[in-house]
């Protein structure tokens, strides 16, 4: 499985789209070994959990219908038939048809944990990291967000860590197509490789390393 192997620094943006330094990644976080196989568990635990089944049939027991048996039971010459309900006939019930259920598959803590720093390592690896400087005195206007993420991840898909629930950065990129933010405290490995830039606050990688 890759490492990252180089030094774990990232070129940092500030709010008016020029660069700024850089900022260091602790490698305990961002340089662990990759696992692929977490990896995809997390992701396809994830996504089930985010479907709805809302697929529903009728049991011969909920359809419509007379109760009364259909014919006598001898002397006819013909199958012996009990309802008009029955799944054999049209408009009868449906067997072992779907029904709207809820699924939920779950994954340790544990296990959460690795497949994140999985992740972060992932996008490390790749170069997928940005960092953003200045963000906590955002003004809430959408071209003021736009100007900087122009710069930092040149319109690729963006998820924004913020080191607590920012509502003004939120504001800011609500009208940016496949932008999004997410405080440290709420990042999962789905939502980071989902984004094909992820880009960091100081702030948020010291709360990552908390």
């Amino acid at each position: 499985m890759p490492k990252v192997k180089s030094k774990l620094s990232v070129p940092v943006y500030s709010l008016t789209g020029r660069a700024s330094g850089t900022l260091a990644l602790p490698k305990e976080i961002f340089g662990k070994e990759i696992n692929k196989t977490l990896l995809a568990q997390a992701v396809r635990i994830y996504m089930t959990n985010q479907k709805i089944f809302t697929a529903s049939t009728k049991t011969r027991g909920e359809v419509k219908g007379s109760s009364a048996k259909i014919y006598r039971q001898k002397g006819t010459g013909r199958a012996r038939h009990g309802s008009i309900r029955a799944p054999i006939f049209v408009g009868g019930g449906i067997v072992f048809g779907p029904t709207p259920r809820k699924v939920r598959l779950s994954l340790p803590k544990k296990m959460k944990k690795i497949a994140l720093l999985s992740a972060l390592s992932a996008k490390a690896y790749d170069k997928q990291i940005v960092g953003l400087s200045g963000l906590q005195k955002a003004s809430g206007k959408t071209k003021e967000m736009a100007k900087v993420l122009k710069k930092a991840s040149s319109g690729k898909s963006t998820l924004i860590v913020t080191s607590e629930k920012q509502d003004n950065v939120v504001r800011a990129v609500r009208n940016i197509p496949g932008v999004n933010v997410l405080p440290a405290a709420l990042i999962n490995a789905y939502e980071v490789l989902k984004h094909e830039i992820l880009l960091l606050t100081k702030e948020a990688v010291e709360r990552l390393t908390k």
